[in-house]
């Protein structure tokens, strides 16, 4: 019986197969769509994106256009080729700004984008891109069943940024003086990140770098400079703990202030 099985299963695979063959041949675009449209419901994105691929100018003007166009986006994202799907969503929703799929499209092209975020460390130029379309997508609509999906992934991907920033003012701490006042530069970048996303969860890690940068500037800073560069450690120590009274930091920041304190003779 197992063996009648393998046999039958060989079969269609090899008809799939022949159809999808003759298909890719054919010049009717209408029977590439039906078959695409067939593809995808038994999940063969790649074939039903290869064939889309051939075909969706071909309908410019016509009804089945938006069908076609909407289809290959989608293919492609379900097929995890987030980059290709994006694009053709965007190209959906701008040929069609009013048409039956632009809520999703919108939607799936900025998703898209966050499901392709690399890691913090990378270049998050996709990160931007879907928090900029997905920030599109809730403008456009504020009442959709997936604000909330979006939403969550705008919050994540921010702090994807920061903690991408942390770790560029984490790593100016480390450098010191090396080259230059690398502290000053752990600062700045600190604040920024904290002006551009006040509400993430890492504001606590960089406001705790931009209080020891200043300490360590503070720490090295010639005699005369000592007693004001300390005075402004001890206003950073109080902004920190009034924020944060139970950071796991607070011991480290509390001997920071008194070392501070004695410098500026409390």
């Amino acid at each position: 019986m197992r063996k009648y099985l393998i046999i039958l299963l060989s079969a269609v695979a090899l008809t799939s197969c022949g159809e999808y063959n003759k298909v890719l041949k054919s010049t009717d675009p209408n029977l590439k769509l039906e078959f695409a449209k067939r593809a995808f419901e038994q999940k063969k994105y790649v074939q039903a994106s290869t064939v889309l691929n051939d075909i969706v100018d071909q309908f410019r003007g016509q009804e089945k256009a938006e069908d076609a166009l909407y289809l290959l986006a989608l293919s492609n994202y379900e097929n995890k080729d987030y980059a290709s799907s994006s694009v053709y969503f965007k190209n959906y929703y701008t040929r069609y700004p009013r048409g039956k799929y632009t809520e999703l499209a919108r939607f799936y092209c900025g998703y898209g984008y966050y499901l392709d975020s690399p890691e913090p460390q990378l270049d998050q130029s996709d990160t931007m891109r879907g928090i900029e379309e997905l920030q599109g997508f809730l403008d456009y609509f504020p009442r959709s069943d997936k604000v909330s999906i979006a939403q969550n992934a705008i919050f994540e991907m921010q702090d994807k940024l920061t903690l991408k920033e942390l770790q560029n003012a984490q790593l100016y701490y480390n450098l010191g003086n090396y080259m230059g006042n690398n502290y000053e530069s752990a600062i700045i970048t600190a604040r920024n990140a904290i002006k551009t996303y006040p509400y993430s969860r890492y504001k606590e890690d960089l406001e705790m770098v931009i209080l020891k940068s200043k300490y360590q500037e503070a720490v090295q800073s010639v005699e005369e400079k000592k007693a004001d560069r300390f005075r402004e450690v001890i206003d950073e120590y109080y902004s920190f703990i009034n924020n944060y009274p139970d950071s796991p930091n607070k011991e480290e920041a509390e001997n920071i202030l008194k070392i501070a304190r004695r410098h500026v003779g409390e």
